[in-house]
């Protein structure tokens, strides 16, 4: 299995990297790729580590040969979010490097299965997808926009206000990957009730908890160890699905014939193909209902701006 992390030597993709080179199967190789002079040093230090994962550094003139061959490529690329910035900000300057890594993925592996963790990940998806079809490649199911942050926020969450352990919490999360488009299903939480309370406020927290860690890190950076433990349980997921393992993970995907949006989050069950089933989310409570219907016409927005930034 090889897998590319393209942004590598930023927050999300060291943090990411650490964590493949200690998780992947062995045999697997990692090829890092960054702009900055420093992934070099990131790939010898990860070699350091003793396990049976090949670690290869890879600069800017180098895209190509850290492409070659490559099942599953993660892109964390671009800049950061900072205090009083939300996701549509970072639009101008992420967009433009998304755009470029997906067409060099289109060139060199475009059979790989690619995880879109670049904000704002509700638009930037959607430029990948138009990227890929101008390119003559796409295939919608191998294509994903990283939400399982939203998912490990939420089992968190609850399991600290609940006493329960994290392990024992299993959360849905539909929608998008920002804001009001991110809907943590808790009436679907086995063992768990909430009051309305509980609920207004838990969502509300899960929405905004990008900004929690932007705002404590007081300009310092984004949610970075946190997205990168996150991108490593999806990459992980999807490397034991393509080995043959039955495997269901949240990600915002393309969903032909939905009433919700072109692209949104659901549960889907991985396979060696990328996605295999999209499973439908089950009934919503008034709450949850309410909420979806609130930020579809948003959602749809940033899945336009996408298409136009690639399409004109």
């Amino acid at each position: 299995m090889k897998v590319a992390v393209l942004g590598a030597a930023g927050g999300i993709g060291q943090a990411l990297s650490l964590l493949l080179k200690t998780q992947l199967p062995a045999g697997s190789e990692l090829a890092l790729y960054d702009v900055s002079p420093v992934v070099p040093g990131v790939a010898v230090d990860l070699s350091h580590i003793p396990t049976d994962v090949a670690v290869s550094g890879h600069g800017k003139d180098d895209l190509a040969e850290a492409l070659t061959g490559c099942d599953i490529v993660l892109i964390p690329a671009g800049v950061p979010r900072k205090p009083g910035m939300d996701r549509s900000d970072l639009f101008n300057i992420n967009a433009g490097i998304v755009k470029n890594l997906i067409e060099a993925v289109a060139d060199n592996c475009p059979k790989a299965c690619i995880g879109v963790i670049t904000n704002p990940v509700n638009t930037t998806v959607a430029i990948a997808a138009e990227v890929l079809k101008a390119k003559g490649v796409y295939d919608k199911n191998k294509l994903f926009g990283v939400t399982t942050l939203d998912v490990i926020r939420s089992e968190t969450f609850i399991a600290n206000l609940k006493g329960l352990k994290t392990n024992e919490i299993h959360v849905p999360v539909i929608g998008g990957h920002s804001g009001t488009t991110i809907l943590p299903l808790l009436s679907q939480v086995d063992g768990v009730s909430f009051t309305d309370e509980e609920v207004a406020s838990l969502t509300t927290r899960i929405q905004n908890a990008g900004t929690e860690v932007v705002e404590a890190k007081a300009g310092g950076g984004s949610a970075t160890l946190s997205m990168g433990q996150a991108a490593a349980r999806f990459c992980l997921s999807l490397v034991a699905a393509m080995q043959g393992e039955a495997v269901v993970e949240y990600a915002y995907v393309q969903v032909d014939g939905s009433d919700d949006a072109a692209f949104f989050a659901h549960p889907v069950r991985l396979g060696i193909n990328g996605v295999e089933e999209i499973l439908p989310y089950g009934d919503l409570s008034d709450f949850e209902e309410n909420a979806k219907n609130t930020m579809l016409e948003g959602l749809r927005g940033d899945i336009k701006m996408g298409v136009d930034f690639v399409n004109g």
